[in-house]
């Protein structure tokens, strides 16, 4: 059955369907393929791309402003002090006057509630680069990430989380796994778990796509058999306060090559979002080397493909935009 998603936003992961996230693979593949031999893209010509940013953004960021540029679109950054987002303006006016103006619509910043109104009332497509609750740009990436490691047959790999188990991450990789029929195992403390909601509606997906959900405390035993091991850091932007409790948490989850050769597996892969801590190389990692969620020898490792994730998000991104506009 063809697929078509044009005029559609693309807000949290669950709202895709598999035929749907597979087509936007497929796509990102294929725009990958003409980038590396050259072709240069008219797809997007003449679209004008808002790009709204209240959380700072490396990947984020760059992939949408280079997947424009690949495909012929203009896109207007966004900061925070550069427009009245809720500060002297409200989200649906907001969204009403940029909706006039632009193609599509980026937002990367803290509340689900506001992507969401963006898309309400805005009229165009509107894509969410981040917020409290998902992150769907980015599990693309990393599902484009594990067919090119492991064929494009998800169906039945492992993925194993570690660390913070109720972050967007976390919620946005178990529903992903749960709508491309993978085990999802979340391996966190029970501190540190997801709403019981959301944990219902995964396992919902997860039934209806021969996929499985887990909860496992302890780290040696999660891994065991994994395909993927993904882990995100323990304090995220703007809970800088909880940073002594969060490590006392999760010291115990810190991924070591001890804990990659406990999965038995020589072809596991290490994956995570970025930016990561693994050394004391940051002004923050060096005032709490405590912090660092994956050892050194694990990241700049052979198992590590987190540099193909990144360059993986700018091709998922262009999908997303090609396939919605």
């Amino acid at each position: 059955m063809p697929v078509n998603m044009k005029g559609k936003s693309l807000l949290t992961v669950e709202q895709l369907t598999p035929e749907e996230f597979e087509y936007l693979l497929d796509l990102a593949d294929d725009l990958k393929a003409k980038k590396r031999t050259g072709i240069k893209g008219n797809l997007l010509e003449g679209k004008n791309i808002a790009l709204i940013f209240e959380k700072a953004s490396t990947r984020t960021r760059c992939a949408f402003v280079v997947a424009c540029y690949d495909e012929g679109a203009h896109p207007e950054y966004l900061g925070k002090s550069d427009i009245q987002l809720s500060k002297k303006e409200t989200v649906k006016d907001t969204a009403r006057v940029l909706g006039r103006m632009f193609d599509g619509i980026e937002f990367r910043g803290f509340k689900q509630q506001t992507v969401e109104e963006l898309a309400k009332y805005s009229g165009v497509p509107v894509w969410n680069g981040l917020t409290d609750y998902s992150h769907p740009t980015q599990v693309l990436a990393d599902f484009m990430t594990i067919r090119e490691k492991f064929g494009k047959k998800l169906k039945g790999r492992k993925l194993v989380f570690i660390g913070d188990g109720r972050n967007n991450m976390a919620n946005s990789l178990m529903m992903g796994c749960a709508i491309m029929g993978m085990t999802f195992v979340n391996c966190s403390p029970k501190e540190l778990l997801p709403s019981g909601e959301i944990i219902e509606e995964a396992k919902e997906l997860a039934l209806k796509n021969g996929g499985k959900i887990e909860f496992i405390v302890d780290p040696k035993e999660a891994v065991r058999n994994a395909d993927v091991i993904y882990t995100d850091v323990w304090v995220s932007m703007g809970e800088e306060d909880q940073m002594q409790k969060r490590v006392a948490l999760l010291k115990p989850y810190k991924v070591t090559m001890d804990l990659i050769s406990a999965t038995g597996n020589e072809d596991v892969i290490f994956m995570h979002c970025l930016p990561a801590f693994h050394n004391e190389d940051t002004e923050v990692s060096s005032n709490n080397p405590e912090i660092c969620e994956v050892d050194e020898d694990v990241f700049e490792s052979k198992h590590s493909v987190v540099f193909d994730e990144a360059e993986n998000r700018m091709h998922t991104i262009k999908a997303v935009m090609v396939a919605t506009l």
